[in-house]
C-alpha cells in the first residue's frame, strides 16, 4: 500500500522530537516516522502501512541513522506480523534495504526471533505479533538509555583529553535525535557539553551531497540553542590548520572487529587531518554498531548511492528538471562516483565510546572484551 504523508500542525511538535512511533487506528496498525528528506524547511510525517513502504522509506533517507534504522527495521517486522502479511518476506527485505548499516539487521533479527520463538511456544499469529511488538519496544527503550550514557560517558572523556573546557567541536553527518530513540550518539555528547556550559562552538560539516549536516544537525542545533557554525566539507582542512577544533565527534554504521569504523562519507578524511593536527578523533555509537563478524575494514559493503545524488540538487520547494528528480549541476550524462561510507581504520581512532564504556586504544582484543561484556549484562 503506498505511503501516505500528514503534515504536522505548527505547534503539536513536542521539544523532543518524535522520529518514529506505532500508533494502532481503527484501520489497523501503521508506523509513522518523520520524513528527514522534506527537513528543514517542514517538518511532516510518513506513515508506512506496510514493510516494502518502510523499505522504499529506508532506502530513500526518510529514516536514517544507525540505530533508528535498528529501531524502524524491528518495528516493520511488527508492522508485517500484526497485518497478516508474510514475515519472512518483510524480514528479509527490511535487513537488506541498506547493507552497510549493521544496526538496521540487528534490529530486524531481534524481533524476528521474538515473534518466531512465540509461534515455537505454540502462540497463535497474533500472539507472536505482540511479541514482535515487545521486542521493538524494548530496543527503542534500549537506545534512549544507551544515548543517555553515550552522552555521559562521551562528556567525560571529552573532559579528560581536551581539559578546560570551552570545547571546540567538529561533527560530520547528523547524530542527533533524528538517527536515535534517545538524543543520539556524536551528537548527545556535544549537547551534553553544551548544558553543562562546557560547549564554545559546534562545527557542521555540510556533508554532501545529501547535506545531512546543513540540513539536520543544523536543525537539531539551532533547536537546543547551542553556537553553531556550518562549514563545507572540503572547508574543514582551513579549520584545522587555524587552530579552531578541540575534538572531531562522530557516528558509526558499523564497526568492524579490528576498530575500523564506517561512516558517511568525509568521515577518513577528518580522521587523517584530525592524526596530522593532534587532535582527539572520537567515535560514538551503541555496541549494537560493532560487527564481530565482520574482521576488518575491507570486509565492511560500502552502499553505492545514485549518481543522480551527486549530479543534481533536490528541494521539495524548488520544481525539479533532472533525471532523478533535482536541479541539474553538472553535464547530461555526467558519471559520479558516490559511496555513501567510508571507512577509518582503527589506528586513526582515538576512542570508542559505547554504552558499555570506552575504548582507547582501539584495538580488537578491547573491542571483543566490550562485545563480551555486553553480552554478559544482556544475558
Amino acid at each position: 500500500m503506498a505511503d501516505q504523508h500528514a503534515q504536522t500542525g505548527e505547534d503539536s511538535r513536542p521539544t523532543e522530537i518524535p522520529v518514529i512511533r506505532w500508533e494502532e487506528p481503527p484501520e489497523g496498525p501503521v508506523l509513522v516516522l518523520l520524513d528527514q528528506t522534506r527537513l528543514p524547511a517542514e517538518e511532516v510525517e510518513l506513515v508506512c502501512t506496510d514493510a516494502p513502504a518502510l523499505v522504499e522509506a529506508i532506502r530513500s533517507l526518510a529514516v536514517r541513522g544507525a540505530p533508528l534504522l535498528g529501531i524502524a527495521g524491528a518495528y516493520g517486522v511488527a508492522l508485517a506480523a500484526a497485518r497478516g502479511f508474510d514475515v519472512e518476506d518483510a524480514a528479509a527485505a527490511l535487513a537488506g534495504a541498506r547493507p552497510t548499516a549493521v544496526n538496521l539487521a540487528v534490529g530486524v533479527r531481534r524481533a524476528h526471533a521474538a515473534y518466531r520463538a512465540e509461534l515455537g511456544k505454540g502462540g497463535d499469529d497474533r500472539q507472536a505479533a505482540e511479541a514482535a511488538l515487545a521486542a521493538a519496544r524494548r530496543l527503542h527503550r534500549e537506545d534512549a538509555e544507551a544515548s543517555a550514557r553515550m552522552a555521559e560517558l562521551g562528556l567525560a572523556l571529552l573532559d579528560e583529553l581536551v581539559p578546560g573546557g570551552g570545547h571546540r567541536i567538529l561533527t560530520h553527518c547528523n547524530t542527533g535525535s533524528l538517527v536515535s530513540g534517545g538524543e543520539g550518539t556524536a551528537f548527545a555528547v556535544a549537547l551534553a557539553a553544551h548544558r553543562a556550559g562546557q560547549l564554545r562552538r559546534l562545527w557542521v560539516d555540510e556533508t554532501r551531497p545529501l547535506l545531512q549536516g546543513a540540513r539536520l544537525t543544523a536543525y537539531e542545533a539551532a533547536r537546543s540553542g547551542m553556537a553553531y557554525t556550518l562549514l563545507t566539507d572540503n572547508a574543514a582542512g582551513s579549520l584545522f590548520a587555524a587552530g579552531e577544533v578541540d575534538a572531531v565527534l562522530i557516528g558509526a554504521d558499523r564497526i568492524a572487529a579490528d576498530g575500523s569504523v564506517a561512516n558517511k562519507v568525509g568521515s577518513y578524511p577528518l580522521a587523517v587531518l584530525a592524526r596530522y593536527h593532534h587532535v582527539p578523533f572520537i567515535v560514538v555509537a551503541p555496541v549494537t554498531t560493532v560487527d564481530p563478524d565482520t574482521p576488518d575494514g575491507a570486509a565492511i559493503e560500502v552502499e553505492q548511492r545514485p549518481g543522480f545524488e551527486v549530479t543534481e540538487i533536490t528541494s521539495p520547494q524548488v520544481t525539479m528538471t533532472g533525471g532523478g528528480g533535482g536541479i541539474p549541476v553538472a553535464p547530461l550524462g555526467t558519471q559520479a562516483y558516490n559511496p555513501a561510507f567510508d571507512v577509518t581504520p582503527p589506528e586513526l581512532v582515538t576512542a570508542i565510546v559505547t554504552e558499555m564504556g570506552a575504548v582507547s586504544p582501539v584495538t580488537a582484543e578491547a573491542l571483543a572484551e566490550l562485545c563480551d561484556r555486553s553480552r554478559q549484562v544482556t544475558i
